[in-house]
């Protein structure tokens, strides 16, 4: 089994993409993921009890790069009540009233629990900067044409989102950001299952091949963000996402032996008065 080391993902540094790794095979990864993902459970349940951390898990990559699936296999022994999976699409007519992290914000997990972005705030310096014409539709009063969305715009829009997480790291989120990084040729074979098998249509828009043919200027995009955003409050990871099973793998591991150094997460205790009289407690059950 190839060698896991977390912080061989992390993103400490200036990334080229192109250079970036985008597949690795753990042998068994379907297997050694069982036994992580109960362990995050586990934790999930002392975080809830505990009150005080809540965690915020973003996924970003291109079209195909597996972030269903990877929801579901990571968080599968998780309770119900401790994971919330937001899923971010085009804005509503109430989310365009008001400003575009406002969405996030009313989305970010309850202390105790997790919340999990499936695609994130990072759409608006992506797809929005790729298509910047969609930006008119924010109503934002210094914008009144696609030239008023030039590089001091961009400067702005990645200050606010980094002010953003600062502040909610500082106020007990920890914070994971995985780039699930496709390769180009991977996604043809994935578009292509999709159009093969009959139950896999319905996951098929003719909107997704008009995006492949941007690949180049998204790339250029997805390494800007990520080389302007990666703090060590709120990391980026690198996650090659080319084998389905390992990338799963990697992430829950990546959280799970990032949680588990928060020695400070514990039960609390319970109060002096009702420690001194549980056996009384039980006796008056059990007499019933």
């Amino acid at each position: 089994m190839e060698s896991v080391n977390i912080d061989d993902f992390k993103i400490t540094s200036k990334i080229s993409l192109k250079d970036a790794r985008t597949k690795m095979v753990i042998d068994n990864a379907d297997k050694e993921i069982e036994d992580i993902r109960k362990k995050l459970g586990d934790i999930q349940d002392t975080m809830y009890a505990h009150g005080k951390y809540a965690v915020l898990v973003c996924l970003q990559g291109m079209d195909t790069a597996g972030k269903d699936s990877l929801i579901r296999e990571v968080f599968k022994d998780f309770n119900a009540r401790g994971v919330v999976v937001h899923s971010f699409k085009v804005p509503t007519e109430l989310e365009l009233r008001h400003d575009y992290l406002w969405r996030h914000y009313v989305a970010l997990p309850e202390r105790g629990k997790f919340s999990v972005f499936n695609r994130t705030h990072y759409e608006n310096v992506l797809v929005t900067r790729v298509h910047p014409y969609y930006i008119l539709g924010e109503n934002i009063p210094t914008v009144n044409s696609v030239e008023d969305v030039n590089d001091a715009f961009w400067d702005k829009r990645f200050e606010e989102i980094n002010n953003f997480e600062k502040h909610i790291a500082e106020n007990g989120t920890i914070i994971f950001k995985f780039f699930l990084n496709l390769s180009k040729d991977e996604q043809r074979d994935r578009l292509l299952r999709r159009l093969d098998k009959k139950e896999k249509n319905w996951k098929f828009s003719p909107g997704d091949l008009k995006e492949r043919k941007l690949w180049d200027e998204y790339q250029k995009c997805y390494e800007d963000a990520i080389n302007r955003t990666t703090k060590p409050h709120a990391p980026w990871y690198n996650i090659p996402a080319d084998d389905k099973d390992s990338a799963r793998y990697i992430v829950a591991k990546i959280m799970y032996e990032t949680l588990k150094e928060y020695t400070d997460i514990k039960e609390p205790e319970l109060d002096d008065d009702i420690q001194e009289n549980l056996k009384m407690y039980i006796e008056q059950l059990k007499n019933e």
